[in-house]
């Protein structure tokens, strides 16, 4: 099975964005509009995770201290997408292993991912 990106983010065009990029980067992306459980990530097994902090149905930085908290998930890079003014803080304290600022470059999109892979 191949390595594939899991991006969740309730801003259908924002998603969209993120995911036709990446995916013309090489990447496989897997992708999700709404909140979902740690043990639905860790059935999935991602290589990587792109999660937006305020999401419809909760925040990604609850899912972040809960994937961070699990043995299957917690080495599994997070990085948190938000427009939060305190979202170094946000990241830090959820267990997140980096941040993106929005609106972002798409440059600093494929940056960040490729940090990781």
């Amino acid at each position: 099975m191949a390595k594939f990106i899991l991006i969740i983010e309730d801003d259908q065009d924002i998603l969209d964005m993120m995911t036709y990029i990446l995916q013309d980067e090489g990447f496989h992306v897997i992708s999700s509009t709404e909140t979902v459980s740690p043990v639905y990530v860790a059935k999935l097994a991602p290589a990587f995770i792109l999660l937006d902090n305020r999401l419809a149905d909760g925040f990604g930085h609850d899912l972040c201290l809960k994937l961070k908290s699990d043995t299957v998930t917690k080495r599994v890079p997070v990085v948190i997408v938000s427009a939060a003014n305190q979202l170094a803080a946000i990241a830090e304290g959820s267990g997140a292993d980096a941040y993106l600022s929005k609106p972002f470059d798409l440059s600093d999109l494929v940056s960040i991912v490729r940090k990781f892979f």
